[in-house]
């Protein structure tokens, strides 16, 4: 544990209140070994990257010279074997709440700085536990059960103070590190003025002002006058001088539920059975709050320590019967020896991924209107059928008609959409057809034969020419003349890919009996995609 001795700078003239702050380095790449059924191994080359910038990577991918702030194809070109991570705000924060929740038993009055970081009053802590020192090491001892290897501790008078304390300290020999009383504005003037993360900087930089110690030196009239309330706070915060108080965060009401089964259960109908109570309680538990469950987590472990996390929707809002059936239905798709979990149940934890305003799933003043009645009958029988027993139909990206239709079970979300940003439909698709789409698509192709005036095959040439005007088409087994055609249009995929490439031309054709086809050519060959009926 260090102590920052004073250096030539001058003391602030008003001592900031001492507050303490906890940090976990990495933060999102800590998350992404904790959250989820399928977590990531943080010690492997991991980015995280929000708008094509890199914002947090693991050590290895540093080690191979990944920086925050890198484009991506820079972070790949120094690490090729980089795993790509889209930044998840959402998952953060749900990763770090069992840690922050920690800190509040062993000190209350926390504040959530940033998902990884937290900051509380030292007074309280300090006097309850013996010193500043005594109650770091405890905070710090809470976020280490929990399972996180590297935590930092910073104190010092303000929250800024503490935090480039907590910052500057190391994983081995230093996890803690206190700055005394009055010695902020020594311990901050040696350090870059980057670290004030603020757009101003940039300006600093250009005036020669390199330290926090130099933009004290400026003093706090001359930066008011130039930047306004902006310059007096930056002056603030070089100077030690932090006003900020720590603003306690209301921690929010225990939602959740969970029940232990002892001895494991492997039978699914004895834990539905087992958790019939605890869903009225979680049902129960959001009514008080005026609050409705739209998205439900399902946490099963079992006693191997194996573990199936999933996400469950509702068109709705969940009731205790329909959040029985989504823990049965999870049971049966990845029970045990079906892929999922490896062994027998030990608990079951159900909590809300999303809520609502209950007054927005009031019933109606007048009776129910159709959407509500046919909610409630394919609830019905998905209830009785199983979760895969009715499914609605989605339209998803993709070049061709066929790929773009999904059957989602109801009231849920297609897993490729939600999980792949490439698969929306909203995003571009070279080649993709515009719409008006054909009302008939077919799952399998068609086969046909589109021929000349001399009865020979039509084909498309290697520069997208046709080799005869087409004339008739036969399909089925019934020969149509062509009336009007348009087209070709090329379709290619995968060009960089030898093993995967495909090139092929799209043509539409209305026949002598006003019918209109979407036909395509592959490689000489041709077959029907879609009918405009």
């Amino acid at each position: 544990m260090n102590a920052v001795s004073s250096t030539s700078v001058s003391a602030p003239s008003a001592i900031a209140p001492r507050h303490l702050v906890v940090w976990v380095p990495d933060w999102p790449i800590v998350a992404l070994g904790r959250d989820g059924d399928d977590p990531l191994d943080p010690e492997l080359p991991i980015a995280v990257f929000d708008k094509g910038m890199v914002v947090a990577s693991s050590p290895a991918a540093r080690a191979e010279g990944v920086r925050r702030g890198q484009r991506r194809r820079d972070a790949q070109a120094r690490c090729p074997h980089l795993e790509v991570v889209l930044h998840d705000p959402v998952r953060d924060h749900r990763a770090f709440a069992p840690l922050i929740a920690a800190v509040e038993e062993a000190a209350p009055g926390v504040q959530l700085v940033a998902p990884g970081m937290c900051a509380l009053r030292a007074k309280g802590p300090a006097r309850f536990y013996g010193g500043e020192a005594a109650a770091a090491t405890v905070l710090a001892g809470a976020i280490a059960g929990l399972g996180v290897d590297d935590v930092r501790v910073g104190v010092g008078d303000g929250t800024f103070t503490a935090e480039q304390a907590a910052r500057r300290g190391t994983r081995a020999s230093d996890p803690v590190r206190i700055v005394p009383a009055g010695r902020a504005a020594s311990f901050l003037a040696p350090l870059p003025v980057g670290v004030l993360d603020d757009e101003t900087v940039g300006l600093f930089a250009r005036l020669g002002v390199q330290t926090l110690g130099e933009v004290a030196a400026l003093g706090a009239e001359r930066l008011a006058e130039r930047f306004g309330a902006r310059g007096a706070r930056l002056h603030a915060l070089a100077a030690g001088e932090d006003p900020r108080p720590v603003s306690v965060r209301t921690p929010p009401p225990e939602l959740h539920r969970e029940i232990a089964f002892e001895p494991p259960v492997a039978l699914a109908d004895q834990i539905a059975f087992g958790m019939r109570v605890p869903a009225e309680e979680f049902v129960a538990r959001l009514a008080a709050h005026d609050l409705v469950c739209t998205g439900l987590r399902v946490v099963l472990t079992g006693e191997r320590g194996d573990r199936s996390d999933r996400v469950w929707l509702h068109p709705g809002a969940f009731d205790a019967a329909a959040v029985v059936d989504r823990v049965r239905w999870q049971l049966a798709e990845q029970g045990v020896g079906r892929g999922g979990l490896r062994s027998a149940v030990t608990s079951v934890r159900i909590e809300p991924d999303g809520v609502d305003a209950a007054a927005h799933h009031t019933a109606r003043l007048f009776g129910a209107g159709p959407d509500e009645r046919v909610h409630h009958a394919l609830s019905r029988v998905q209830a009785m059928l199983g979760h895969q027993g009715v499914l609605t139909p989605e339209i998803g990206g993709g070049r061709w008609l066929a790929e773009r239709q999904h059957l989602v079970p109801w009231g849920d979300v297609d897993v490729a959409l939600a999980g792949s940003a490439a698969a929306t439909a909203d995003r571009p698709w070279p080649g993709s057809l515009p719409g008006p789409l054909p009302a008939t698509v077919f799952a399998e192709a068609v086969p046909v034969a589109v021929l000349d005036e001399e009865g020979d095959m039509v084909a498309v040439g290697t520069r997208g020419e046709l080799t005869a005007e087409p004339v008739r088409f036969s399909v089925g087994g019934r020969e149509r003349g062509i009336r009007q055609w348009a087209g070709p249009w090329p379709v290619i995929e995968r060009g960089w890919d030898p093993a995967r490439s495909r090139t092929a031309h799209r043509f539409q054709i209305v026949d002598a009996a006003q019918s209109a086809w979407l036909l395509v050519c592959e490689e000489g060959t041709w077959h029907a995609e879609g009918v405009y009926d």
